[in-house]
């Protein structure tokens, strides 16, 4: 079990929240996700390290940018 924490821009509200987790979730070995809106953090648990670039491609599907 892998946890990582990323940083994503440009959330604003619930609705932000969900399309993240929804498009971070679907990476395959994603087994949670929990993101603090103020922050920004996007924690990501999973069964193996995943590749940086899935994560940000995955924020990109959403709409929003990992930094």
């Amino acid at each position: 079990m892998t946890v990582a924490t990323y940083t994503v821009t440009g959330m604003t509200c619930g609705h932000c929240v969900s399309a993240v987790t929804e498009e971070v979730s679907a990476i395959p070995g994603v087994s949670g996700v929990e993101i603090d809106l103020s922050t920004g953090a996007v924690v990501v648990t999973s069964e193996h390290d995943l590749e940086r670039t899935a994560v940000a491609a995955a924020v990109d599907e959403a709409g929003y940018r990992l930094v």
